[in-house]
């Protein structure tokens, strides 16, 4: 892999964290620059450049554009699905005007930035689309805050990709589990709490109720297919907006279930509050065969092979 200038911008999260890991490890530790708007505790913000980056503050955006020259941007800054219900005008404007801050860098004549990766999740789905085997294209009404800026940004995307030349690419991420980061303000994050609890106290009081299944993805095919499909030849890339994806599919009983395996005095209990309303708007089994004739898209983990994974590495926290 010949050496680009790599921003991450909204490092600290979830998939930020690992992915800047992963990143470094192809490119090296100088040619990507991890920001966000505070700094992470994770080692590997120290293993590189580090910047405090807003992207809202368009003075503060074209700083670092002037000083480091990035040739691939992966914008992850915004505000998740429950968590931007709690504050909707806020999560809109991070959600858009800060993928048009890097959209409208990405245009500009003479623009050192090549690449543009933009996720978009699940959430962009409905109660109209259909639930199981869901289509790349289909009925698209999200419902909450957070779906309606992705959905937006799908648009978006495609129309900058359309219109300007720029080279977006983008994911329609399930529920995201891994175990470098603890739980956000996500819809799925009892699938990531659920194994630190099960370590903890051997007891995990789901907000979900038994039977709703979902889409999940586990964070090392995350980080493989963000890396593949921005890494793939552009004539490879043939959807602009955001490709469905899929890992597996389960209910809150199968992953306890999976858990009981290694930890079998585990037990689960359900109090389901205003994310199950999310949840009951969102896919249960994706269809991602779009992504997987395009570019080779193919996961490595299923349930069981992930919850042995999990624990594995958790465990040490907790002293197991």
């Amino acid at each position: 892999m010949k050496k680009e200038t790599v921003l991450v911008i909204g490092s600290c999260g979830q998939l930020g964290t690992e992915l800047v890991e992963a990143l470094r490890g192809i490119y090296g530790d100088e040619n990507v620059i991890a920001s966000d708007i505070r700094k992470g505790e994770s080692p590997v913000f120290e293993s590189g450049p580090f910047e405090l980056l807003d992207i809202l503050n368009l003075d503060r955006w074209k700083e670092i554009l002037h000083k480091y020259k990035p040739t691939h941007v992966y914008h992850l800054a915004a505000l998740l699905s429950a968590t931007a219900e709690q504050q909707p005008e806020f999560a809109w404007k991070l959600n858009m005007q800060g993928l048009f801050h890097v959209l409208d860098a990405a245009k500009e004549a003479g623009s050192s930035i090549k690449r543009v990766y933009w996720p978009s999740s699940i959430a962009a789905f409905g109660v109209n689309t259909p639930r199981f085997d869901t289509p790349q294209y289909g009925p698209m009404d999200p419902s909450t805050v957070y779906g309606i800026s992705k959905y937006a940004g799908e648009l978006y995307i495609q129309y900058y990709y359309q219109r300007y030349g720029v080279d977006t690419r983008s994911l329609r991420y399930p529920g995201l589990i891994g175990h470098k980061s603890d739980p956000g303000g996500g819809t799925t994050d009892y699938a990531v709490a659920i194994y630190h609890d099960a370590l903890k106290d051997k007891h995990h009081n789901c907000f979900l109720k038994e039977g709703t299944i979902l889409p999940m993805l586990y964070m090392p095919d995350a980080l493989k297919a963000t890396l593949d499909v921005m890494h793939a030849p552009a004539d490879q890339i043939k959807m602009r907006m955001s490709y469905n994806l899929a890992g597996m599919s389960f209910a809150p009983e199968e992953i306890a279930g999976s858990i009981k395996k290694h930890i079998p005095d585990f037990n689960i209990s359900y109090t389901p509050d205003y994310r199950q309303a999310i949840a009951d708007t969102w896919p249960a089994v994706i269809d991602d065969s779009m992504a997987r004739e395009h570019w080779g898209w193919k996961p490595d983990f299923d349930l069981d092979r992930m919850t042995s994974d999990m624990l594995t590495n958790i465990a040490p926290r907790y002293k197991m």
